[in-house]
């Protein structure tokens, strides 16, 4: 493990689905609560599938999901998917990586600490529920606040809070894509749901590595 990158960084911005925790058994379950609401959907929605699509934006997910349905049935179906989403988190959360408290805490020790994530409004408020580990961190931003891109939210943290020298987190393409769209250093979660090949500045295999690498 490369040891040149402590004492680099003064905050670390997280994603968070892949990264943080995996939620994708939950909301494959909430998501298909949802489709057999209403009555011009017959796919099933199953984890493998949400896993691909994991990391873009909540609106490209149902244009990508459903690109033949009526933009009205679109939005339809996408709220009640946001709904059951909400509330089947609420009650079971998502898989949290291992050692994820132990290695939170050391880095809140050293580094200021915070959340981009393209999720729907809520949705980060829930992973702070379950895991309790909202302490930690020192602010939060996601898609469904502004309709913003990540490469913006992630601006904006590095802004709101005088961020000089910050590196993103992340385990897709998409997060490395708006990292450096917000010019900022990517290190590559390859245990996530994405494929990085060239252009992070370190890969971990599990989440504790950032303890030996930050």
């Amino acid at each position: 493990m490369n040891s040149s990158l402590k004492n680099q960084f003064d905050g670390i911005i997280f994603d968070l689905d892949g990264t943080l925790w995996d939620s994708t058994g939950n909301v494959a379950q909430a998501w298909q609560a949802a489709v057999n609401g209403v009555d011009y959907i017959t796919e099933l929605m199953t984890q493998e599938k949400v896993r691909s699509i994991t990391g873009m934006t909540y609106d490209s997910i149902f244009d990508k999901l459903f690109p033949n349905l009526s933009t009205e049935q679109r939005a339809e179906v996408q709220a009640l998917c946001g709904k059951h989403e909400l509330e089947i988190l609420h009650e079971k959360g998502g898989e949290l990586y291992p050692n994820l408290d132990e290695t939170l805490s050391y880095l809140a020790g050293k580094y200021k600490l915070f959340i981009v994530s393209n999720c729907q409004s809520g949705y980060i408020e829930v992973f702070f529920k379950i895991s309790e580990m909202e302490h930690y961190f020192m602010g939060h931003q996601c898609y469904g606040t502004k309709g913003n891109p990540k490469a913006e939210n992630i601006k904006d943290i590095v802004t709101d809070h005088n961020l000089k020298a910050p590196v993103y987190i992340g385990d897709t393409m998409g997060d490395y894509d708006s990292a450096t769209k917000a010019g900022v250093p990517f290190i590559f979660a390859n245990y996530g749901f994405g494929i990085v090949e060239n252009g992070q500045i370190a890969t971990i295999s599990n989440f504790s590595e950032l303890t030996e690498l930050l």
